[in-house]
């Protein structure tokens, strides 16, 4: 009867060892494949990060001339524009005396005294000298233009004394 009661227990001990056994399994192929989904996403990270690095840097490759080409075609176009400005007194389309013209660039490309270097200014007439398709005003010369088309133009003089200006 003991030797039936230790073969019983030695049989429960055994299955015992084998639902261990199989839940030790479960748990270790669980974790296992918990890993590899982990492994998995970053590689997929990865290489989907590297797929778009190669991406941009073909894309970049391919467009980076064509950006270089605009950006030194508009460099030219402002740099011929801001040579005509500081030329246009020596063309013939400028109607007055390249003496009489003083150049401020800003709001307003010149102050015409027209007639000051014969001796008589007749007038003062601000040019603004465009360049390009069309002779568009930016907003600040818009509102020269308006101030000056509403007479609100003054002449004033301002005195510093000599002692002031000498501190």
């Amino acid at each position: 009867m003991l030797e039936i009661l230790l073969l019983l227990l030695l049989i429960a001990l055994i299955a015992y060892v084998f639902y261990l056994h199989g839940r030790i399994s479960a748990l270790a192929h669980e974790k296992a494949e918990s890993l590899f989904r982990e492994w998995r996403e970053r590689e997929l990270g990865k290489a989907a990060e590297e797929r778009a690095r190669a991406l941009f840097e073909e894309w970049r490759a391919r467009h980076e001339e064509a950006v270089r080409r605009d950006a030194l075609e508009r460099s030219r176009a402002v740099i011929l524009a801001q040579a005509a400005e500081q030329l246009a007194p020596l063309l013939p389309e400028f109607s007055f005396n390249p003496k009489d013209a003083r150049f401020i660039g800003s709001p307003v490309d010149f102050v015409v005294f027209d007639g000051v270097s014969e001796g008589e200014c007749r007038r003062v007439v601000l040019v603004e000298v465009k360049t390009g398709k069309s002779p568009t005003l930016s907003p600040k010369e818009r509102s020269v233009r308006d101030a000056i088309e509403r007479k609100k133009v003054e002449c004033i003089v301002l005195w510093l004394p000599r002692e002031r200006a000498e501190q």
